[in-house]
């Protein structure tokens, strides 16, 4: 798996910018994706299986740090993207 360009973290829910090439008519451009995720320590399983895992699904307690993690991405990314001359 690719590497994230940058990685911004509210709590347990996390955003990762990647960030890829692609080639059109106009040239190279970079074009960046985000990637939301929520870290969740799973102690259901025995003693020796208890261990960190992610998931894609928030509940209503969630919701306010994905917000604040997407909107600190989009920043990010408008940031970027505004420094780029054609």
């Amino acid at each position: 798996m690719a590497k994230p360009e940058k990685q911004f973290r509210v709590g347990n829910v996390s955003a990762s910018i990647f960030a890829n090439t692609i080639e059109s008519d106009r040239g190279k451009r970079t074009v960046r994706n985000v990637n939301l995720q929520r870290r969740y320590y799973d102690d259901k399983e025995t003693d020796s299986e208890k261990k960190w895992k992610s998931s894609s699904s928030f509940g209503l307690g969630d919701l306010p740090q994905a917000i604040r993690v997407l909107t600190i991405a989009q920043k990010h990314i408008e940031s970027i993207e505004a420094d780029v001359t054609d």
